[in-house]
């Protein structure tokens, strides 16, 4: 059974389809990527996987929970951190994680090990009683994410994780997510990076105007791009699938 399923999953404002007939499912273990232009119905999409945004049609599915029926039960089997995480900052780091784990009921027995462990894993522990007003943008996100796991999530819904940090951080956050996929955690990111997601991601789908173009693991969509031409790679493949013909109109012009 996928940890993350959707089935015809639409959004409609007015005349405008930010998401059209998506249906997709994320296997346990398995770091899925959703690439796309800006605009193409990748935040649109999570939103409504996570149960921020009603879909106009279609089902949602987190661990076997419909988040349609059952949106408690699904949103508590889930983490998520936007691109922007918001927190409160007048919180120091540790007293946000606790306070993530009030709001997901975690137990107190061992709350306080898990808190620690989470603040050394991302190496926070000596910046752990700092109001979160004063973290950098990369820290607030590696505690953000931190919140994200005090629960133990089956999925894990990153928007652009790896942005705001330094190679260390970015290199640090790679780590964390192959561990997580490896203790089975459904882990579903969308990046710009192509790089990133050509070397992380177990298995990628590229969306454009809504609806997914291509779907597959890195080495699948690169062999059907193949086909008989020269050796590209996976920001070539997506340039491709994501061309505006207007756009191209204009670069002729301007040459």
């Amino acid at each position: 059974m996928a940890v993350i399923e959707c089935r015809g999953l639409r959004r409609v404002y007015g005349d405008f389809v930010a998401v059209d007939e998506i249906s997709l499912a994320v296997e346990a273990g398995e770091l899925f990527g959703f690439l796309g232009p800006n605009g193409a119905g990748k935040t649109t999409t999570i939103k409504m996987l996570t149960g921020l945004l009603q879909p106009t049609s279609g089902e949602r599915f987190i661990d076997g929970s419909s988040m349609n029926a059952e949106p408690l039960a699904a949103r508590a089997k889930l983490g998520y951190v936007p691109d922007n995480p918001f927190l409160y900052e007048k919180l120091t780091g540790r007293e946000f994680l606790h306070f993530m784990a009030d709001l997901y009921g975690v137990s107190r027995a061992g709350r306080q090990e898990k808190v620690e462990n989470l603040l050394r894993l991302f190496e926070l522990q000596q910046k752990g009683d700092m109001i979160l007003q004063g973290y950098s943008r990369g820290m607030r996100q590696k505690v953000a994410l931190a919140g994200a796991l005090i629960h133990d999530p089956k999925a894990l819904f990153l928007d652009e994780p790896t942005v705001g940090l330094d190679p260390k951080g970015a290199r640090i956050m790679q780590q964390i997510l192959r561990e997580l996929c490896r203790r089975g955690t459904a882990v579903f990111i969308t990046t710009h990076q192509m790089s990133v997601a050509e070397r992380l991601c177990s298995r990628i789908a590229i969306v454009n105007r809504g609806r997914i173009a291509v779907e597959g693991t890195p080495s699948e969509l690169l062999q059907q791009m193949h086909a008989g031409e020269q050796q590209t790679d996976l920001e070539e493949l997506f340039l491709r699938l994501t061309s505006d013909p207007e756009q191209n109109d204009l670069l002729q012009y301007l040459g």
